[in-house]
């Protein structure tokens, strides 16, 4: 692969990695990192890369599936169909050209009519809730299964919770039994057969500032956002919990109905299947719906929903279109990993003014340094914010911000605050420069800069307070040490009681230590103490990967393995060496570099080992030899010793690479017996030539 491929494999690798993060602590960790617009932006990117190189695209990609798999004590189980997630349009309604503010809505509806060879296309526009999406099974009319979405393939059972809402809550709009739809008021038959309902769990926004300030009466967890709080509470252990929370399920499709009875004659449209799940008793959001019938109802229905979003009780983040007809539906089909037949059509953030007060940073779980403004209070999409992201030193650089301007202001996704722009006729000749920090705030370690990434890093992974939670969490994972029962609750419980600071601690834990905590009953600590001895005898590839150096995933952990054999030759190995392991360019030559070069991240490994952390050592592949690591070969003739295969792979496991034609950049031709044009191009350009004695004494200089 040349050099362009290279850096194209390097920059998909870096969308993928960053994606699956954003992707695990929106709906693992019910945590938005990024706004929807940015990650829609990188989502894009990836997107467009893999489509023009589609043999680079790793199969782990976010374009291929929907949402994380989670990693809460929740059982998991497989969707009877996969719950899809659907591609997003936007508009710009700051354009001055008014036809141009809907383009993207117009490109899709011709693609709709296109597809159907038809211009008589009606839809069905919903509100895109702002909650999280959620399956319901019903057998025989009685509530049995709740899934989450989870990856679209596999979600989390949470049945225990829904059906203890379903039974308290009667306000959130589950039913626990389901009847035949019946026009006679004393008609009560159960619903014969299997439906699977889909739909949203969400908060009302009142709601939501009650739940925070009884949770903030009691001293726990204060969340973020309406979103968050509905997701974590579906996924509570307790039941009573969720069950006591005011949630609210809206209804948006059914994915398995083997008995319709509806009161208007067949399901032929989604119209009908909305109607059919309101007279079973589920909200459906009826007033908030519309027929739509041309291009032209759907801009309107967007542009009103969009005025008059900021009156509705709960959060929405744009809408969706549906095309009505179920027969067109299934005519138009899937596209990767979304239904052709549906579109989500998001709004554009909210803005508000304000003046930044000062610029500090912060460091996040995975070492990111992150500058972050305070600004005056200002009410934004109805949310007061007082601090809003400048995301990485580019950016302020960009965007020209100074410590004392006035600003515009809005919620990414109504989630996270930003700075959108400076108000430049506001600007004072008092207002000051902000440069960022050389060493990290919160540990003292280095801060580094990967080639190519805007984002500045703490290199401490292993030992910097703001990181510790998720590189323990990490290093416990069930493909890094896979310490059962050491999942992301635990590890908090942990590190807040300062029983751990990092992953070698784990390995001094008592069992009376964790008698003494409120989540261990006697098994139960019993288990960890158990799980942790267990997990000491390990394989390389595993402590490599639980280490958590940036863009070591499972295979690359693997190929450092095998290429390295023991973590000390890993540890001393230089950039060039690194470079020569399979799919390890600069960028993750680096930022192994930068994370051995920590003496923090050292000494929490020489603990490891000093704790009793072992692992067999393997025979290492990728040996060194300065005269062929790094080097380019071209082989032509035949070889007395050696086939071209097996030349090929002596010079691989060397460092070096072979080629197929020979250029300046060569720096050796090995001819054999009878070689051909190739022996003569080397001499044109200049090229040693070596014969197979020659070649021989240099493999064996290792």
């Amino acid at each position: 692969m040349d050099l362009l491929g290279n850096n194209i494999k390097e920059q998909i690798n870096r969308l993928t990695d960053d994606l699956l993060k954003y992707n695990y602590h929106y709906h693992s960790l019910d945590e938005s990192l990024i706004s929807d617009e940015e990650y829609d932006k990188l989502y894009r990117q990836l997107e467009s890369l893999e489509q023009a190189h589609p043999t680079l695209a790793r199969t782990d990609s976010p374009t291929k599936r929907v949402g994380f798999v989670t990693s809460t004590d929740l059982a998991n189980e497989t969707h009877s169909s996969p719950m899809l997630s659907i591609n997003n349009i936007f508009s710009d309604m700051e354009d001055k050209d008014k036809s141009l503010q809907h383009k993207e809505l117009q490109q899709y509806h011709k693609r709709i009519k296109d597809a159907l060879e038809t211009d008589a296309v009606e839809y069905v526009a919903t509100l895109k809730y702002d909650g999280i999406a959620i399956s319901l099974t019903y057998e025989n009319g009685e509530l049995k299964k709740a899934l989450t979405r989870g990856d679209g393939y596999t979600g989390e059972n949470v049945t225990a919770n829904i059906k203890a809402l379903a039974r308290v809550n009667k306000n959130a709009s589950i039913p626990e039994y389901l009847f035949i739809p019946s026009n006679s008021a004393n008609a009560q038959e159960l619903l014969h057969g299997t439906l699977e309902v889909r739909g949203e769990i969400l908060i009302f926004t009142d709601n939501f500032i009650k739940l925070n300030a009884s949770q903030e009466q009691a001293g726990l967890k204060i969340f973020a956002n309406p979103r968050n709080a509905a997701a974590g509470t579906i996924r509570q252990l307790d039941s009573s919990i969720t069950a006591s929370r005011p949630l609210h399920f809206f209804a948006y499709s059914i994915a398995i109905n083997t008995k319709p009875v509806y009161s208007g004659g067949p399901i032929t449209t989604f119209y009908d299947e909305l109607e059919y799940l309101n007279e079973l008793g589920f909200d459906i959001g009826k007033k908030y719906r519309s027929k739509c019938p041309d291009e032209d109802s759907l801009i309107k229905y967007y542009e009103h929903t969009l005025a008059t979003r900021s009156l509705l009780p709960f959060g929405i983040d744009g809408v969706v279109y549906k095309v009505n007809s179920l027969d067109y539906q299934n005519k138009l089909g899937f596209v990767s990993r979304a239904p052709r037949f549906a579109i989500a059509h998001k709004f554009a953030a909210q803005l508000a003014e304000s003046q930044i007060l000062d610029i500090q940073v912060q460091v996040g779980r995975t070492g990111a340094i992150t500058p972050v403004a305070k600004i005056n209070p200002v009410l934004v999409g109805g949310v007061m914010v007082s601090n809003a992201s400048l995301h990485n030193q580019d950016e302020i650089i960009r965007k020209d911000i100074k410590i004392g301007d006035y600003v515009l202001v809005r919620r990414a996704g109504d989630v996270i605050p930003e700075i959108v722009n400076v108000i430049l006729d506001k600007r004072s000749t008092e207002v000051k420069e902000f440069h960022m920090p050389r060493t990290c705030p919160v540990c003292g370690s280095h801060l580094v800069r990967p080639i190519d990434e805007t984002i500045i890093r703490c290199s401490a992974g292993l030992y910097c307070e703001a990181q510790k939670k998720q590189a323990i969490t990490h290093f416990a994972s069930r493909l890094a040490l896979n310490i059962d029962g050491l999942g992301e609750k635990n590890v908090d419980l942990l590190v807040d009681n300062k029983l751990i600071h990092n992953p070698s601690d784990i390995y001094l834990l008592k069992l009376e230590q964790l008698l003494q905590l409120q989540r261990f009953a006697s098994k139960k600590a019993q288990n960890l103490i158990n799980a942790i001895n267990h997990s000491k005898n390990t394989q390389l590839n595993r402590l490599i990967y639980a280490l958590g150096i940036r863009h070591i995933g499972e295979a690359t952990a693997k190929d450092l393995a095998k290429s390295f054999g023991n973590l000390d030759k890993l540890i001393q190995a230089s950039k060039l060496e690194l470079m020569q392991v399979h799919d390890i360019g600069e960028t993750v030559a680096d930022a192994i570099l930068d994370f051995f070069a920590e003496k923090h991240n050292i000494d929490v490994i020489n603990k490891l080992i000093a704790y009793g952390v072992k692992y067999p050592v393997i025979e290492a592949t990728n040996k060194y030899n300065p005269d062929i690591t790094g080097k380019t070969f071209v082989l032509t003739g035949t070889l007395e010793k050696y086939s071209r295969e097996e030349a090929k792979e002596k010079i691989e496991n060397f460092g070096g690479k072979v080629s197929s034609s020979v250029s300046k950049k060569t720096d050796y031709v090995v001819a054999g017996a009878e070689s051909g044009s190739k022996l003569d191009k080397a001499r044109e350009v200049g090229v040693e030539v070596i014969d197979e004695e020659y070649f021989n004494n240099l493999l064996l200089k290792a």
